[in-house]
């Protein structure tokens, strides 16, 4: 059986999944905030099990409250495939918000005292078997989600939040797998300072080794900002031809919210010399441009983005944008504003 878990997007979120990933191997994960983006996810999950004709599946949703129309709406989705699959529902959650949705569902479990890391290893370790290592992470993560300003753990679970909080090199809208791998990196090799002296100040001494070991598994020794742009070009190169664009001729990629635009959009073009430009949008529907002397992006940016800047820099804003959390419904929304200022 094929799990699908859906999970927040903080310490707590990603953890419960570090921690299902030790006990299953074949599962596809998720991770939204609150509000619409939830909805989306749970759409997305329902389109993918129809998508890989898993007769049996299983759907965890962990340290994530559904609003109650969000709950009926699942509920609904699952029944509607009851003739073509089995699908199983299990909800592990600790926000009081949640209360009507826990007395109305009983695949909705709610526990206010645990976190939803502690929530989730307590689960599986009763019936999988125990595991020191997840054990003391869930308690770490348990002291700072749930604010335990005397447990012993609290100092070192603020630097765990701080590891999460602050991996936002891999972004987890385009490339959603390779996020989790990276946090899921970061957690394992902060495990080995838990033990140490003066543990939270030897874990933030480490962050940025921490974050270095992982994009030096993909390249020689560089510069954190050199091996991260490496790797997230080296992503992009691969799906190319699916992130592409086209603006009156000149062919160009389109990525959301990523950081350290004029590195990494010139490092991909130097790579990739059949695009010409590189175009980044962002929540706030601010666009950077960069090129490479083959286009003035300068231009595109006054046209699209009522912008402007230089030849190979350039940035403006597209106004009929509305942010969304599927790379396919931000790049069809560009692709729109484009037909319409060039026909």
């Amino acid at each position: 059986m094929k799990l699908y878990h859906l999970s927040h997007i903080d310490l707590d979120g990603y953890g419960c999944q570090y921690i299902t990933n030790e006990y299953f191997k074949d599962i596809n994960f998720y991770n939204s905030n609150y509000g619409n983006e939830i909805t989306q996810k749970l759409e997305q999950i329902m389109s993918d099990i129809e998508k890989d004709d898993e007769k049996e599946a299983k759907i965890l949703i962990t340290d994530l409250n559904l609003s109650m129309e969000q709950a009926k709406m699942l509920q609904k989705l699952v029944e509607d495939e009851k003739e073509e699959r089995d699908i199983k529902l299990t909800l592990l959650d600790h926000h009081k918000t949640g209360r009507e949705c826990a007395q109305n569902f009983d695949w909705y479990y709610l526990d206010e005292k645990r976190c939803a890391a502690k929530i989730t290893y307590d689960y599986f370790s009763k019936k999988y078997g125990k595991n020191e290592k997840l054990s003391k992470f869930a308690d770490i993560t348990n002291a700072i989600d749930i604010w335990l300003s005397d447990d012993k753990y609290f100092e070192l679970g603020k630097v765990c939040l701080k590891l999460v909080s602050d991996a936002k090199e891999v972004n987890r809208v385009m490339f959603p797998r390779e996020n989790n791998e990276y946090i899921f990196s970061m957690i394992k090799n902060s495990q080995e300072y838990y033990d140490k002296a003066g543990a939270n100040i030897a874990l933030d001494n480490a962050l940025h080794k921490i974050k270095k070991k992982f994009f030096k598994g993909f390249s020689k020794d560089d510069t954190l900002d050199n091996l991260v742009s490496k790797y997230v070009v080296d992503l992009l190169t691969k799906k190319k031809e699916q992130m592409s664009i086209n603006y009156k001729g000149a062919k160009g990629i389109l990525t959301y919210s990523i950081s350290n635009v004029s590195v990494i959009g010139n490092d991909f073009l130097v790579n990739n010399p059949d695009f010409d430009f590189f175009m980044n949008i962002n929540a706030r529907r601010n666009i950077s441009l960069r090129g490479n002397g083959k286009v003035d992006v300068s231009i595109i940016a006054s046209e699209l983005g009522e912008g402007g800047g230089h030849a190979n820099a350039s940035g403006g804003i597209i106004k009929s944008f509305k942010d969304s959390f599927l790379y396919e419904n931000i790049k069809k929304q560009v692709e729109d504003a484009i037909y319409k200022v060039t026909n």
